[in-house]
């Protein structure tokens, strides 16, 4: 909504909300290409963003060297290099923009965008970024962003499971869960996400401002990047099996700090 109010020609998939907004409508991704000279792509995840650029009635037969595509889907490096190499054959530019917040954070214009690639579409682009994030970023060749965001989403994914965990504890153990927050409050772990996760696993409230599943879906392509590069992450991978249990009890589309109720479980 905010790219619609700051008058940005978009195109959405699906789009109701934003055509009311005064958003251009594409049938097809094809279509939307063809009507724009920069078209930013987000979808659900890796293998659609994929199916998009190389499906049926995809974005690849539109390209040209007077289109420019920005991949802001949460992908993996190798997806990313995949659609980049695929734009640059039919004499394209590519920038993958990942973004870093939740919906709060979005609600509240502090969303940080982290971009690679093309340099010359990314400072074209900067008034866009500049509509839907605090701030953006650019880390240079093609992967810089979307490895970097994997590493930002395992670190809060592990830094969420460790609250969830003590809490967990806290509550077994009898110790009111306000008076270990009020102390970490106190001490240098405390910041933005602990206080918040910890509010909510609190009072139980798991109103949705960034999806469990998504956060496990990055820790999976986290965990299959470190195989590439035969870097362990034990902890990562024993966050992402507890996260996948949430997921078994039902907590799929409630926020991260359901990972709580995975804890809590007998």
């Amino acid at each position: 909504m905010q790219l619609a109010e700051f008058r940005v020609s978009i195109a959405p998939f699906r789009c109701i909300k934003f055509q009311d907004a005064g958003a251009t409508v594409g049938l097809t991704p094809a279509d939307v290409i063809g009507d724009a000279d920069i078209t930013f792509s987000c979808v659900s995840d890796p293998q659609v963003a994929k199916d998009m650029i190389f499906g049926n009635c995809g974005v690849l037969p539109e390209i040209n060297k007077a289109k420019g595509f920005v991949e802001m889907t949460g992908i993996d490096p190798e997806t990313s290099q995949d659609i980049c190499e695929a734009i640059l054959s039919r004499g394209g530019r590519y920038l993958e923009a990942m973004i870093q917040g939740s919906k709060s954070d979005a609600d509240e214009g502090k969303l940080i965008c982290l971009t690679a690639g093309d340099h010359t579409l990314y400072t074209e682009c900067e008034s866009v970024f500049n509509a839907i994030a605090e701030k953006s970023i650019y880390l240079g060749d093609v992967g810089a962003a979307s490895k970097m965001n994997l590493i930002l989403h395992s670190v809060k994914a592990v830094t969420v499971a460790g609250l969830a965990e003590g809490m967990a504890l806290a509550d077994r153990a009898s110790i009111p869960q306000q008076s270990l927050l009020d102390i970490l409050a106190l001490t240098s772990l405390r910041c933005p996400l602990l206080a918040e996760k910890g509010r909510a696993m609190m009072m139980g409230d798991f109103q949705t401002h960034q999806a469990l599943k998504h956060i496990q879906k990055d820790l999976n392509l986290a965990l299959n990047w470190s195989d590439v590069l035969q870097q362990p992450c034990p902890v990562t991978a024993s966050v992402n099996e507890v996260f996948k249990h949430a997921k078994r009890l039902g907590y799929s589309d409630h926020d991260t700090s359901a990972f709580f109720k995975a804890c809590l479980a007998d």
